[in-house]
């Protein structure tokens, strides 16, 4: 269960295991979006959340209210889902290997998602509150969520499309 749960242990890696854990998220999925393409980081990104709101429930049956920092399958749920904006925006239009050429798309992701994060703004800082292992998983989705627009907006204004 641990080794879901840190994501095989990377939730263990200080300082910062949310921002190790979102880091080492953005690179294997680029790795999964490069060799297999977009359709398989859908699967991997709603495989990954399911997997982390069970394996959440398991390890935090017996601690209410708790929220180790060395969880971390939620920030790779949640920094997926923010990286699925941008893969989507450059899939849709038959671009496939986009990670080196459109650096500035996932680095967004990656800033947008720690933003979102650790500031838990709205419904973010609400989900993080329940103080359940639904809410673990939650508020990291939510952040994913808004990092995703916020990555589309700022592309939008970068290129001159929301001008």
């Amino acid at each position: 269960m641990r080794a879901i749960t840190t994501f095989g242990y990377v939730g263990l890696l200080r300082p910062a295991p949310g921002t190790w854990g979102s880091a080492v998220a953005v690179a294997l999925g680029l790795a999964i979006d490069h060799l297999l393409g977009f359709p398989a980081l859908v699967v991997a990104t709603v495989a990954v959340t399911l997997l982390g709101f069970w394996a959440c429930e398991q390890a935090l049956r017996d601690r209410p209210g708790d929220d180790p920092s060395e969880i971390v399958i939620d920030e790779v749920a949640g920094q997926w889902i923010a990286l699925l904006f941008p893969a989507a925006a450059f899939w849709s239009r038959g671009i496939e290997d986009w990670a080196l050429a459109a650096y500035p798309g996932w680095v967004a992701a990656f800033l947008f998602f720690r933003l979102f994060d650790i500031w838990k703004p709205w419904i973010i800082g609400r989900a993080d509150r329940r103080g359940d292992p639904t809410g673990v998983m939650l508020d990291d989705l939510l952040a994913g969520v808004f990092a995703g627009v916020a990555v589309l907006v700022a592309a939008g204004v970068a290129h001159g499309v929301l001008m």
